[in-house]
């Protein structure tokens, strides 16, 4: 497969109020999804947000990007992490995230598609992984355990330890259709 533009997405954010524009890139280390979200905080505040995930050929995180605004405030978020698991931000050791494969970024349905090719399950099969968290709009980095479990060829449930649960449809390329309460896409390219 050669480098380039694989699919363009748009979701409509269910949270926010806004919109998700997703690109999937293939690129000469693996993969690269990179999009933005505009919407509305809980407060009513306008909030806009770009992103990066750099992954490799199995859809390993090797770096991720993020960058908020809120009026004049700009806040910008850059992990990296090693093959072993260690996990980077501005040159400090992130120990509170060490063992996580991958990143998992609140603002967006883009990093569920993360685990989802990586872990290639086979229908009724079900998976524990560990993600590097992001919360937004803070852009604080936590530990959370999730599962994920094949329930068609393109439908997945996805649990947290926080308890929360959805029945996540995905197409072809591991990129979400739907996912309730959350987004749902509303274009493709």
């Amino acid at each position: 497969m050669t480098d380039g533009l694989i699919r363009v997405v748009v979701w409509r954010n269910l949270l926010l109020k806004g919109t998700d524009y997703c690109a999937l890139w293939r690129t000469k280390e693996g993969w690269l999804l990179k999009g933005t979200v505009a919407g509305v905080l809980e407060d009513h505040r306008p909030v806009l947000a770009n992103y990066e995930i750099h992954c490799d050929e199995n859809w390993l995180t090797h770096r991720a990007e993020v960058e908020r605004s809120i009026g004049s405030e700009v806040k910008h978020l850059s992990l990296s992490v090693e093959k072993r698991g260690v996990w980077h931000s501005s040159g400090q050791t992130m120990q509170q995230i060490e063992g996580c494969h991958d990143v998992d970024l609140a603002l967006t349905p883009a990093t569920n598609t993360l685990p989802i090719r990586r872990l290639n399950l086979q229908v009724g099969s079900k998976q524990a992984v560990s993600a590097a968290w992001v919360k937004f709009p803070d852009l604080t980095v936590q530990p959370l355990p999730q599962h994920y479990t094949r329930l068609s060829e393109s439908m997945y449930r996805y649990e947290s330890n926080t308890g929360f649960q959805a029945e996540i449809e995905v197409d072809s390329l591991g990129l979400v259709v739907s996912y309730p309460g959350g987004w749902e896409r509303i274009a493709v390219l």
